[in-house]
């Protein structure tokens, strides 16, 4: 079984950082892409950040020049960087993982539990 867990949120002011983590556990042979999302209170869950096995990034257009994905070299555990926080950031962010448990195993989509992220003042 794998398990996806994700931590770093919280309050922060408009303008301020947060750096999002997804710690993934279990029985996994590879994960071959890794995303973030988020839904906010109202809205449709909508991708903001993939990062593939081979170091391609790619981000929601909107978003581009404020948030970074990137991985641990360690372990497997990914990030999201956040920068310049607005208060329109505001919502659940959800990490997902598309991987293998083991060399034989088809690709499976896991799903963190989410982490709130609020930018208010």
């Amino acid at each position: 079984q794998v398990q996806l867990v994700e931590s770093g949120g919280g309050l922060v002011q408009p303008g301020g950082s947060l750096t999002l983590s997804c710690a993934a556990s279990g029985s996994i042979f590879d994960i071959y892409t890794m995303h973030w999302y988020r839904q906010a209170p109202g809205k449709q869950r909508e991708l903001v950040a993939t990062l593939t096995s081979l170091g391609s990034t790619n981000y929601a257009d909107s978003l581009k020049g404020r948030f970074a994905i990137y991985r641990s070299n360690t372990k497997p555990t990914w990030y999201l960087q956040m920068n310049s926080l607005k208060p329109e950031d505001t919502a659940v962010y959800y990490c997902n993982a598309d991987l293998q448990q083991t060399r034989n195993s088809a690709r499976i989509q896991e799903w963190g539990q989410g982490t709130q992220v609020t930018v208010s003042s």
